[in-house]
């Protein structure tokens, strides 16, 4: 587990010699090259994680003989080619002989590729993998979402020699006078864009001298290292924009309000394609709305509401950001103004699970990490199937309030506002997440809400029997009809770590997640990754 450090350098080849390695944990590194061939002699390893690295190169066909592997991310890197693997077979055929490089491997439940250079068409055995698993690549005609074309390289005509390319090379060398012409205007073009390059930043600087800890959008700094990480600013581009009046439309004229405050108006709409939709509704400056609306578009995982588009007019003035709305209503709903009973313990796990899987990406699989403005119960919706889904309507109301956008307070397990170096202001924001996850997890199995006009602050009361393995049962929901007291145990002493008073020594939520993953109800576990209705026929097996 050598992930979120500085580690620089190609992956030696001798890590082939590691026999006994079941897990691999490089990502979020600076690494660079290939990824060496001899990474196939682990026969042993079951997890590889090299995401968010600088690899590039080919991936190795050799990956296809770790007969044991579970789970491959190489999310985030440069890797280029086409995905080793035959197109003719079926993950998990009995006919080892048909199956070819990633084909091979039966027991992949997990596999997440995107955001690479890679080309060609995705491989028929891999195709049941969760569509989030390839974007950002240069796939051809997959149906998934690609980089920009000018991005990709021209895989199909990489290797053909350009006919009129071809006879200047075969002609005569250029001559010096002609070399020397091009030599001066280059020169030329570069003094004219620095010159404009500097102007450019004088005016922004002018501009934006009002504001507190201006930082171009385009750039960001790592919480955890002083590593400037770029934003990609083709992310927007992929974000449709909606017009003021295609919404008026969907909201029945802007009267369907959900939620409001001094700086918001959240509305409920419905697209013509019959899409439910939340329209987030705001007046703020251009720079900074931008700035938000680009980080929201990079996020991409199956637990958080999506951003199906966003609105910029000027007469009149609308500046709109329009997510998915999932139709079940929220967590807190349904544990706390409705029968709670109704969310067995097995769905409780499942959610846990889910808003893990959603923080670890968050924190942990992103660059820079992205921390949930207010992470409360009510903030996280949930499906027809009960999937939950995050939604962070309250970052856009301290976006016009407090424009550094911290997340802190005694609430999340700390107060940050004072906090002034954006870098650790990032961490603590992240700490506060994963105190909050902890209060989350206290809603799930006690049933009671965080705060209650006629019970003592959650948190508090819980302590108590937290001290105590053998007190672990009086945390349990009593309305619930059964109780898994071993995966009890397990989230309670996941709740001890999250709350801790000293948010340096709360563990990250890669950490937390994989003890969830591994703890409760293993396999159940396995078949969540599967699909949602696997769960539900594994819930229904248990009840």
């Amino acid at each position: 587990m050598l992930d979120h450090n500085i580690f620089e350098g190609s992956i030696p080849k001798e890590i082939g010699m590691l026999k006994n390695l079941t897990e691999l944990n490089l990502g979020t590194n600076q690494l660079t090259g290939p990824i060496p061939s001899e990474i196939g002699d682990m026969q042993k390893i079951i997890k590889i994680d090299l995401h968010t690295n600088q690899l590039n190169g080919d991936i190795p066909s050799e990956i296809g003989k770790l007969a044991n592997l579970i789970e491959l991310r190489l999310s985030n890197n440069s890797l280029t080619g086409t995905i080793p693997a035959s197109n003719n077979s079926t993950m998990g055929s009995a006919n080892g002989s048909d199956q070819i490089g990633l084909c091979q491997l039966s027991h992949l439940t997990y596999i997440d590729l995107s955001y690479n250079l890679l080309v060609g068409d995705i491989p028929a055995c891999l195709k049941k993998i969760q569509r989030s698993s390839w974007v950002g690549n240069c796939f051809q005609n997959n149906g998934t979402e690609n980089r920009p074309a000018e991005q990709c390289p021209n895989s199909p005509d990489a290797g053909k020699e350009d006919p009129v390319g071809g006879n200047e090379k075969k002609g005569l060398p250029e001559p010096l006078w002609l070399l020397i012409l091009e030599v001066i205007a280059a020169v030329t073009m570069l003094c004219l864009l620095t010159l404009c390059t500097v102007t450019g930043l004088r005016r922004c600087r002018g501009r934006s001298s009002g504001s507190e800890d201006s930082v171009p959008w385009t750039r960001a700094v790592s919480w955890k290292e002083n590593t400037v990480i770029s934003i990609d600013d083709d992310l927007l581009g992929n974000v449709p924009k909606i017009s003021r009046q295609e919404l008026a439309e969907a909201c029945e004229d802007f009267s369907n309000i959900i939620g409001s405050s001094h700086e918001t108006v959240v509305y409920k709409g419905t697209l013509k394609d019959g899409r439910e939709i939340a329209v987030v509704s705001l007046s703020v400056s251009t720079h900074c709305w931008n700035n938000h609306v680009a980080e929201m578009a990079r996020l991409c995982h199956e637990n958080v509401a999506k951003m199906v588009g966003y609105c910029k007019d000027s007469d009149p003035f609308s500046r709109m950001v329009i997510f998915q709305y999932p139709p079940n209503g929220t967590l807190y709903e349904h544990l706390h103004d409705g029968e709670g009973c109704q969310i067995s313990w097995p769905r409780r796990m499942k959610l846990a699970l889910g808003i893990a899987r959603v923080l670890r990406y968050l924190h942990n699989e992103i660059q820079p990490p992205f921390a949930v403005a207010a992470l409360t119960s009510g903030s996280v919706y949930l499906t027809e199937d009960f999937s939950p889904k995050i939604i962070d309507f309250e970052r856009w109301r301290h976006l016009v309030t407090k424009p550094g956008l911290g997340t802190g307070g005694a609430a999340n397990g700390g107060s940050v506002n004072s906090v002034t170096d954006p870098r650790h202001k990032r961490f603590m924001d992240v700490q506060a997440n994963t105190f909050a996850f902890g209060v989350i997890l206290l809603e799930l199995i006690s049933g009671r809400a965080s705060v209650s006009k006629d019970a003592a602050d959650l948190v508090n009361w819980a302590r108590k029997h937290l001290e105590q393995p053998e007190e672990f049962s009086k945390l349990a929901d009593p309305k619930l009809a059964s109780v898994n007291q071993e995966s009890l145990g397990i989230v309670c002493n996941v709740v001890n770590l999250c709350i801790d008073p000293e948010p340096s020594r709360r563990p990250s939520m890669s950490m937390i997640a994989a003890i969830l993953e591994e703890g409760i109800e293993a396999s159940a576990a396995t078949l969540l990754r599967d699909s949602s209705l696997a769960w539900a026929e594994a819930e229904l097996a248990m009840s």
